[in-house]
């Protein structure tokens, strides 16, 4: 079909409909931006559509789920999928081929068959009992599809959808409150019910978006800002409070910035920037995000989060505001661009080097947010050259009581250690806490260092992946101390404290801990004490594992993962130095003890949290650890 023929049946029969948009007007609404920004981000959602196009079912035999895109990572459709929409029919308008609008009408029907219910929501999977949070994203979607480009759309289509989305706002309006799941939900409802309320021209949406929107206002910390009330809205023991760097920077904070923008409210505009500012500062200079810490960090992928949507309508959508979030929104989809393969945004740096099937959701969530932007104007063509993140700034440390975390800035490596105590509601052995150094990451190598689950659980089988690898185990640098049947660790311990000492050449961390285990409980021989010393030098970073005060048979493990994947060599010098080559430098393990590698030599372990390989080394308490990276001549 050609441009003009496909505008002309797209269009015909639309006068009526309250969304309309002309042919003629959407030409105009492509202007080409062109920043950098814009022009990567057009092309990674064509990669990435294209890519899920390839994976659609097309096969009329398979009526479950003919329609529906597969994703490889378990040979499922998952509940969402329809999400893409959006991007479908903005690429529709932009290229004017019709095997998109194509596409999407067979994930509209897919998600009638297979999700929808006769209260209005959406499944968050095709399986009885699922989640029904997630139908404020999906309406979302398809309200921004409608609005942006229900020019592209079959007028009756249009009309079933609208029809179709007055049923789920009825479900959000009447089931969802600010304490109805995590805070993600009712800031999401927001947005969703401002939309759908513009749409439908039905004023009691609007209201209960702008209630919604305000109300969240509550859920900020007053010290520096932090959205809480991913798990609880609760205070912990150590008075910290719940909260989750990625869903925050990928879902939250981007849905309160386009209700702001959308309806223009200036005091909920200054509330997000001031959030965002103070999440910025755990983005690392490469655009990861550093959720080594967060309650719901068992989804942490090093980019974000793995079924939330991205930062950059949040940050490239306020560039105006503050020139570094134009480059947190470069920063992070270039990263995004690095961890795309075969098409597909993988789950983190290395599912390509192991050999990992990757979901579709890390794909079709974020493939919405390049459309967002795209969408809504480069609001930001340059920023400074000479302009840093945060996190490029050596400042020695900073402290975040309300995360009982400290990030460290000295020289070239930045570092992260926390005492966190917030878990997530009832589970256990989440993210890690007890003075771990959950990352280590230097410009010329990236992570060095990075914390994982203290235990993979599926705590969301449906938006995770299944771990059957028996080598696999936690990322995080630790003390432990194994029984038959419980494991105890230091970075299970809610109590640890964590003090500066004063030193003229260095910044100096030191941890107290104890051995506890998932419920933390002490082992049987009685209190195991740790103590763990970090020492940040211009040239190097030291750390000191102790243990001691009970009478234990055997000397405590020490578990210390560096991060490696496949395609970086090793070598080992002697038995206590190991030299790891990567592109741009070399990064240098010395020991005071012999290395012995876990589960056996030049081995690499995998965990889905981050998305990260490792060598796992074991040595004992009492050792000393430095870390030098040289760059490569």
């Amino acid at each position: 079909m050609n441009r003009r023929s496909f505008v002309k049946s797209a269009t015909v029969g639309t006068a009526g409909l309250v969304i309309a948009t002309h042919a003629a007007d959407a030409a105009s609404m492509f202007t080409a931006p062109s920043s950098e920004l814009y022009t990567l981000s057009r092309s990674l959602l064509t990669t990435w559509v294209n890519a899920l196009l390839e994976l659609q079912i097309k096969d009329k035999r398979n009526a479950a789920d003919y329609g529906g895109i597969l994703s490889p990572a378990n040979g499922k459709v998952h509940g969402r999928v329809a999400d893409t929409i959006y991007p479908l029919l903005y690429l529709a308008n932009q290229t004017q081929e019709s095997r998109y609008v194509d596409a999407a009408s067979l994930l509209y029907a897919w998600m009638e068959r297979n999700v929808t219910q006769p209260d209005g929501s959406w499944l968050n999977e095709p399986v009885k009992g699922s989640w029904k949070g997630t139908t404020v994203f999906t309406i979302i979607a398809l309200c921004e599809a409608i609005s942006k480009h229900g020019n592209v759309l079959d007028p009756g289509w249009k009309a079933g959808m609208l029809d179709r989305l007055k049923k789920a706002g009825e479900y959000v309006y009447n089931t969802f409150t600010i304490e109805y799941g995590n805070i993600n939900y009712p800031i999401n409802a927001a947005y969703a019910l401002t939309l759908l309320g513009e749409i439908l021209d039905h004023r009691p949406y609007t209201e209960k978006g702008r209630l919604f929107a305000h109300q969240s206002l509550a859920c900020f910390t007053k010290n520096n800002h932090f959205l809480y009330g991913e798990g609880s809205l609760k205070h912990s023991a150590k008075g910290c409070l719940p909260i989750d760097l990625a869903y925050n920077v990928e879902e939250s904070l981007p849905a309160l910035t386009m209700y702001a923008l959308h309806t223009k409210d200036e005091e909920v505009l200054d509330m997000v920037i001031k959030s965002l500012r103070t999440h910025l500062e755990f983005m690392l200079p490469d655009g990861g995000w550093d959720n080594s810490w967060g309650t719901r960090n068992y989804k942490w992928t090093y980019w974000g989060s793995r079924t939330t949507d991205g930062c950059l309508p949040a940050y490239a959508l306020l560039a105006s505001r503050d020139a570094r979030f134009y480059k947190a929104a470069l920063q992070n989809t270039k990263l995004l661009q690095a961890c795309t393969h075969d098409g597909l945004l993988t789950g983190g740096p290395h599912y390509s080097s192991h050999g990992v099937k990757t979901s579709v959701h890390h794909t079709f969530c974020h493939a919405k947010a390049l459309t967002t932007i795209l969408d809504n104007g480069n609001r930001a063509t340059l920023y400074p050259g000479n302009l840093k993140l945060p996190r490029e700034e050596v400042y020695d440390y900073k402290f975040y009581p309300e995360i009982q975390t400290y990030l460290v800035a000295q020289n070239d490596f930045r570092a992260t250690i926390t005492g966190y105590d917030c878990e997530y509601k009832n589970y256990r052995a989440g993210h890690p806490t007890g003075g771990a150094l959950t990352m280590l990451w230097h410009p010329l190598t990236g992570p060095i260092l990075a914390g994982s689950m203290n235990e993979y659980q599926l705590l969301e089988a449906d938006n995770m992946q299944l771990d059957t690898d028996p080598s696999s185990m936690s990322l995080t640098p630790r003390l432990e101390l194994k029984t038959d049947d419980k494991t105890y660790t230091n970075i299970n311990d809610l109590s640890a404290r964590i003090e500066v000492l004063e030193d003229a050449n260095s910044i100096v961390l030191k941890t107290s801990s104890k051995l506890v285990d998932r419920d933390q409980h002490e082992h049987p021989t009685g209190k195991i004490s740790c103590a763990i010393t970090y020492v940040f030098t211009k040239d190097k970073v030291r750390i000191k594992y102790e243990a001691f005060g009970a009478d234990h048979s055997t000397p405590v493990d020490v578990i210390f993962p560096i991060i490696a994947s496949k395609q970086e060599t090793l070598h080992l010098n002697n038995n206590k130095h190991l030299v790891i080559s990567k592109k741009a430098a070399t990064v240098s393990v010395k020991s005071s003890m012999p290395f012995k590698f876990l589960p056996n030599n030049n081995s690499r372990i995998f965990n889905y949290v981050p998305g990260l390989e490792a060598i796992p080394i074991l040595l004992k308490d009492g050792v000393t650890i430095d870390i030098e990276v040289i760059k490569t001549s």
